[in-house]
């Protein structure tokens, strides 16, 4: 063989390699569910190709009917199967009242949550924590302890002190799974009380955003992101919390290295907007108790599915004084592949004169902030970008939407 053929035969494998390459990250972010309007016609790529279980091709003319969730085999080349996905309708139907005001959340936590572990001084000396030695660990939700139900701190503190030094059974939750612990607590040099040597936390309030209110089902979306406790980051598993009014009262302005703030108050507690149900990766749901509008939008607006969202001009609604939103021109810079739902689905850059003198861009208590393009509700905004306080993600509103069940009705 000669060196001109050697060299084509080495750039031929050389760009098949590049392709499978840039074809294996294309399928890798294929997300596992996608939302496809009723009626819309669905296009399959070249040379990622997705058909039906059944064997049945997908071609570029075709059309998702009303209501056929259909399972779906991601294809290359239209031969080599890689995974497969879920291809769901979505009703032509849904509008919601986008929200942009700011609530005030209140949360209790399932349990307690163990927020720092430490040592006990004893009489024999300074001893490692009972807890840890035992295997709970930071993050870790206490639901009993000796099958007696843990609704707060003071119950875990109650029962160990009750003890009288005798070993403890801890149902704890971990993740998800239920994992029990036999831990030997301590006596304390100190007050003389059993202690078991960690610290726990069951509530937490704070003001966020409204993302939108659905007035069929009279559900509820805010924040875009979940609520983490703040000492470990772990998401919050709720046995109760509800949200009330709020009111911005001041803006500490973000700057390179600073995120700002909203600073906000809550108002009229006794007046309960709406009682959350879950805490999710996509935000905080809940069911309404009130009507939850703006004076801008009196009107429901309709839904902008992932593949209706186009980088370009947008605009997001969010409050900076007082109780009702107003309207900033924003930017959405990038639209990201996500295989699973989460709080970064678009790069979102702030444009506004007006935001952009008062707040410095997106601050912290702007989350849930709906992001609205081409007279569709498309997301919510979710993080900043530290270092670039005009920049920074929104979520896309199917995300939204599943985590509170209002897709396909489920």
């Amino acid at each position: 063989m000669g060196k001109k053929s050697k060299k084509l035969l080495i750039f031929f494998f050389a760009t098949i390699l590049l392709m499978s390459g840039l074809i294996y990250n294309d399928v890798r972010n294929i997300p596992s569910t996608i939302f496809v309007r009723e009626g819309q016609k669905f296009k399959s790529g070249n040379l990622i190709r997705m058909t039906e279980n059944s064997g049945a091709k997908y071609a570029n003319s075709d059309v998702l009917y009303n209501n056929q969730d259909k399972k779906m085999d991601v294809k290359i080349l239209g031969m080599f199967p890689v995974k497969s996905v879920s291809l769901k309708s979505v009703s032509k139907d849904i509008e919601l009242y986008p929200g942009g005001r700011p609530v005030g959340v209140k949360l209790n936590t399932k349990g307690a949550l163990v927020i720092a572990l430490s040592d006990i001084e004893s009489k024999e000396g300074k001893i490692n924590s009972p807890a840890a030695t035992s295997g709970i660990e930071i993050g870790d939700s206490i639901i009993k302890i000796n099958n007696q139900e843990v609704n707060n701190s003071e119950d875990v503190e109650k029962i160990i002190r009750r003890c009288e030094g005798e070993d403890l059974k801890v149902l704890i939750s971990r993740k998800g799974e239920k994992i029990t612990k036999k831990v030997k607590p301590k006596k304390s040099k100190k007050d003389t009380n059993y202690k078991i040597g960690l610290w726990v936390r069951d509530s937490t309030a704070g003001v966020g955003t409204l993302t939108f209110y659905d007035p069929k089902t009279k559900k509820f979306a805010a924040l875009g992101h979940p609520i983490t406790d703040v000492d470990t980051g772990t998401i919050l598993t709720i046995d109760r919390g509800e949200i009330v009014s709020s009111s911005i009262v001041s803006v500490k302005k973000g700057v390179k290295g600073s995120p700002g703030e909203l600073k906000g108050i809550f108002m009229d507690e006794d007046l309960v907007l709406g009682q959350i149900y879950k805490n999710t990766e996509c935000g905080i749901f809940g069911g309404s108790n009130l009507k939850m509008t703006n004076k801008i939008y009196k009107k429901p607006m309709k839904i902008g599915l992932r593949n209706e969202i186009k980088e370009g001009p947008a605009k997001i609604l969010t409050t900076l004084e007082g109780g009702e939103p107003k309207e900033y021109d924003i930017e959405i810079q990038k639209v990201l592949q996500q295989e699973k739902p989460g709080p970064k689905s678009m790069v979102i850059k702030v444009t506004d004169k007006e935001l952009l003198k008062k707040s410095g861009g997106i601050v912290q208590g702007m989350s849930g902030s709906p992001i609205i393009q081409n007279n569709k509700i498309v997301g919510a905004v979710t993080h900043v970008l530290i270092n670039k306080p005009d920049v920074g993600y929104g979520i896309y509103i199917e995300w939204m939407l599943k985590d509170a069940n209002i897709l396909n009705g489920k």
